[in-house]
């Protein structure tokens, strides 16, 4: 029976789950990897896994009939690793953690005391914070003697300079922890991580990494590090996004509050889950819905996510004083060339000149020779970073525990 790392990823409405070899190093490509997906919106949400030939291994409906869906379906996840994994023995298990606050800039081994201290950052993460503590739960209870490791997708924008990180309030408001955070930091950390295999030297210049899907957001980089980023407080701000709006004018916010007699429930309803590109067609917050479609709705949430996509890049440029290289990642960044070719012409003055074909193709390079500025596609893998951390802090442990 040979060891193995479960990376788990508990978001507000599917579960995604990948099991990799415990090794050194551990290999990038997982031995199976899975999502539960539709958790929350029936009693009836749905399972896929696959191993690493790519050959099914699950392709099931599930029935939550818990009151509570997440904890149901981590049941239903617990028992199909029983069943499918029974020759592995998992070791470690890493959970992303969507927020870390100012407490937590690396990952650390789960205890009691930081799971309720985890539990203190629901306010700064409502939608999603809840989710992850579950998914601890969860396999803290199904598996107890296994270590069990937190990564943080805040932890890697606390590299931003301190002027970065602040919103212009009072300074008794910023004490008490509100500043920009920044999220999807799993996912930068990995286009980091694989930026010299795909840029040599310029991997240490001016990058920005566009992660364009569902949840939107731009990172940029110098020598490999955060310098700024389009999320700030929250995941709502920045970038349009499937059902978010991105950033907003305050003001938008009383005036439903004054006006419109909406409570803060409903304004957070409407915010997250009935606007950006879903509010503005009126017909999808899938984008490749809306590139097949020939209504103007569609057309113009698009044409609005790619003009916000392509204004943050021109902010972000200029905190880090120019551009050497873009990289797309995420679902829209890695899939959708017809997204890429907009935002990369509106934001061509930076000297970017794509290359055509390649972009058609979704190559992994996709500028013309005579652009001087590389632009990227890369896909990220947020679960092979969950499992390289927990690889660390047992190998770390082992260590202290057997010295020479």
């Amino acid at each position: 029976m040979a060891d193995a790392l479960l990376a788990l990823n508990a978001g507000s409405s599917s579960i995604k789950f990948a099991l990799f070899r415990h090794a050194e190093p551990v290999p990038a490509q997982p031995e199976f990897v899975g999502q539960i997906d539709g958790i929350g919106a029936a009693q009836r949400a749905h399972l896929r896994a696959r191993d690493k030939t790519g050959r099914v291994l699950d392709d099931a409906d599930l029935v939550l009939e818990d009151e509570h869906p997440h904890r149901a379906a981590l049941d239903h996840l617990v028992a199909w690793l029983r069943q499918n994994a029974a020759n592995w023995r998992i070791v470690g298990i890493g959970h992303r953690v969507v927020h870390g606050a100012e407490v937590y800039s690396h990952p650390i081994r789960l205890d009691d005391a930081h799971v309720a201290r985890l539990r203190e950052f629901i306010p700064l993460a409502p939608l999603h914070q809840p989710h992850s503590i579950v998914g601890i739960e969860a396999m803290r209870a199904a598996l107890p003697y296994t270590t069990q490791v937190a990564c943080f997708d805040t932890a890697f924008h606390r590299s931003q300079p301190p002027i970065a990180q602040m919103f212009a309030l009072p300074r008794h408001i910023t004490a008490q922890g509100v500043r920009r955070y920044g999220f999807h930091g799993l996912s930068y950390e990995y286009i980091a991580e694989v930026l010299p295999q795909h840029l040599g030297n310029a991997a240490f210049g001016r990058v920005i990494v566009a992660h364009l899907g569902n949840g939107a957001s731009m990172c940029a980089m110098v020598d490999r590090k955060c310098q700024a980023t389009t999320m700030g407080f929250t995941a709502l701000d920045g970038l349009m996004m499937g059902t978010r709006t991105g950033a907003i004018d305050p003001g938008v916010v009383l005036y439903l509050m004054d006006h419109l007699k909406m409570d803060a429930r409903a304004i957070e309803k409407m915010l997250y889950k009935e606007s950006g590109l879903l509010g503005v067609s009126g017909i999808s917050q899938d984008m490749r819905e809306l590139l097949a479609s020939e209504e103007a709705e569609a057309i113009e949430a698009v044409d609005l996510f790619c003009y916000r996509a392509a204004r943050e890049v021109g902010s972000l440029a200029s905190a880090i004083g120019g551009l050497d290289a873009i990289v797309f990642t995420g679902g829209i960044g890695e899939r959708a060339a017809g997204v890429r070719e907009k935002i990369c012409r509106q934001i061509s003055w930076l000297g970017l000149e794509l290359d055509s074909v390649a972009n058609t193709a979704d190559d992994e390079s996709i500028s013309a020779p005579s652009s001087h500025v590389a632009i990227l596609v890369l896909p990220t893998n947020e679960e092979w970073v969950l499992a390289r951390h927990t690889a660390r802090l047992i190998d770390a442990s082992r260590a202290i525990e057997t010295p020479l």
